[in-house]
């Protein structure tokens, strides 16, 4: 099995605000990030797909089309965006990276089989700074 990796990147604000809880609570368990004026991110996705190679072009997903994927289907919906307020499928949600990650590989894991016969969505990775990154494999 092989596994098979693109990453881009893509800016965007949010807030971590939970409208059930006070203003002083939200502070509470979200410090700064709870800021009402927003803050933001250079967020990296690493978008894993696993599989065996097509045998007649050697490639499990042609790269070039997986990046056009996620540029298309992601990137061009969150980049230099407010995730609270101008990304359709973050509505109604925390926008939360934990969050934000399963949007993403729903988006993925819908289109990835129009771009390849032999792989499959094995792990998308975001980077919301150089140190924190959530990963999620669809569980």
């Amino acid at each position: 099995m092989l596994h098979i990796s693109r990453k881009e990147h893509f800016n965007a604000a949010h807030k971590l605000y939970n409208p059930q809880w006070s203003k002083e609570k939200n502070a509470e368990v979200f410090g700064p990030c709870a800021n009402e004026n927003w803050h933001g991110h250079n967020f990296d996705l690493i978008v894993t797909v696993k599989g065996k190679p097509d045998p007649e072009t050697g490639f499990v997903v042609d790269l070039k089309k997986l990046s056009t994927l996620i540029r298309q289907e992601v990137i061009e919906k969150l980049d230099h965006k407010n995730l609270n307020t101008d990304v359709d499928f973050m509505q109604g949600k925390l926008a939360s990276c934990e969050n934000l990650i399963v949007e993403i590989w729903k988006i993925l894991d819908a289109k990835l089989a129009s771009i390849t016969s032999f792989g499959k969505l094995h792990c998308v990775r975001l980077y919301e700074t150089p140190r924190n990154y959530v990963e999620y494999f669809g569980e």
